[in-house]
Order: structure tokens, then C-alpha cells, then sequence
């Protein structure tokens, strides 16, 4: 039985990471835009996330959790929502392929990585890894009550970061967005009928730009989850 918990465990850990980029792909392509740059935007939240963890450890004599985690989460943000403007600003505004620029950005984004991350890697010594102890603390942290009240079940549940329990809010959030509020509406109609939309009054350019930045956050999220817990 202890086996099928660890791959059960296995089993979220990853999907999280997978349902940061699906919920960023799918808010990003109802709005009409289809962006295959997201594995590229995972890397800029990555990386994004990464850089400013590793400065403040850096910089800082005795690093707090709480601080950490927000620099890793508001750099990851900036990074993958640049990413967004960048396929926006492409695709909805100069007209270029989306297939061509999603691709693009995908090879961009991973380039971006690999230069910064070997910058950094420079920087700590040449190790071969970096270390951000503190802010990988701060987000694979547990509540230690939770897990042995329940036994196994709680081992379950409640062993995973909070960034975890963050996607499957996010989840259900987003859901009930698209088909109970006005703006999902107006987002669909975007992406179904961006004509009709233009007609009844909906600016398409602004839900476009805002949908495919949005989405490029949260799947950014997936990326900064891969490489702070996973």
C-alpha cells in the first residue's frame, strides 16, 4: 500500500506542474489565440522565479520564507506575463502567425533559461546546481499536524507545497469564471465570434491581450512550482 502512495504522491506533484500550463493554455485559446509558446513561458517563470530567489538568498544574511516566496512569485509573474505581451503584441497586434510565433517563443523562452541559469550557475561557483535552500523550504513546507492526524490519508493530502492546493482553487476558480460570469462570456464570444463580439461593444484587442498575459502568468506558475518543489 505504501507504494501506491508514492506514486500517487509522484503522480500529483507532476500534475501540478502540467495543470498550471493546461489552465494558462486553455484561458489563453478562449479568448481565440492559440499560444504553443506555453512550454517557453514555464521556462521564463522558471527562471524568472530562480533569479530572484537566488539574489535575495544571496543578499540577504538570514533569508525569510514569507519574502522569498514572494520575490520568487512576483519575478516568475513579471517574466511570464512579458512572454504574453510579447506573443500579444505578435500575434494580435502585427498579425504574424500563431503557430510560428508560438514555437518561437517556446525556443526563446528556453534559451532565455539556459543563458540565465548558466549565468547564475557562474555566479554560485560552478557548482553544477544552484541552491535556493530557503526559498525550497518555503514552498515544500507542510503542516506537520495535518499530516500525522490523519495517517496515511493525511500523509496523502496534505504533504504537498502549497502551490499545490493553489492550482486546484485556481481550477475550479477559473471554471466557474468561464461559464457563470460576464466576463467568460464576453471571452467566448472573443474566441467564437470575435466579429459578433466587435458588434455587441466587446473590446476583442483588450480581452485577447488580457486573456493570453493572464494565462501566461499561471502557466509561468507551473514553471516556478517545477523547479522550487518538484
Amino acid at each position: 500500500m505504501s507504494q501506491f502512495f508514492t506514486l500517487l504522491h509522484a503522480a500529483v506533484v507532476f500534475g501540478t506542474v502540467i495543470l498550471f500550463g493546461a489552465m494558462g493554455e486553455t484561458l489563453t485559446e478562449k479568448s481565440g489565440n492559440l499560444n504553443l509558446g506555453t512550454p517557453g513561458v514555464m521556462y521564463l517563470g522558471a527562471i524568472g522565479g530562480l533569479v530572484g530567489a537566488f539574489f535575495y538568498e544571496n543578499a540577504a544574511a538570514e533569508p525569510s520564507g514569507v519574502i522569498c516566496v514572494l520575490i520568487a512569485l512576483v519575478c516568475c509573474i513579471a517574466a511570464s506575463v512579458i512572454g504574453g505581451l510579447i506573443y500579444s503584441f505578435l500575434t494580435v497586434t502585427l498579425r504574424a502567425n500563431q503557430n510560428v510565433t508560438g514555437l518561437t517563443l517556446t525556443i526563446f523562452g528556453s534559451g532565455i533559461a539556459n543563458f540565465f541559469g548558466g549565468s547564475l550557475n557562474k555566479l554560485s561557483g560552478g557548482a553544477g546546481q544552484l541552491s535556493v535552500a530557503a526559498t525550497s523550504r518555503a514552498f515544500t513546507a507542510t503542516i506537520p499536524a495535518l499530516r500525522q492526524g490523519l495517517g496515511d490519508v493525511g500523509e496523502v493530502i496534505f504533504s504537498f507545497g502549497f502551490l499545490t492546493y493553489v492550482a486546484i482553487v485556481m481550477a475550479i476558480v477559473l471554471q466557474w469564471i468561464m461559464s457563470r460570469t460576464r466576463v467568460g462570456l464576453n471571452l467566448r464570444a472573443v474566441g467564437e465570434a470575435p466579429a459578433s463580439a466587435d458588434a455587441a461593444g466587446i473590446s476583442v484587442t483588450k480581452y485577447k491581450y488580457l486573456a493570453t498575459c493572464i494565462g501566461a502568468a499561471i502557466s509561468g506558475l507551473g514553471g516556478l512550482y517545477y523547479v522550487m518543489d518538484y
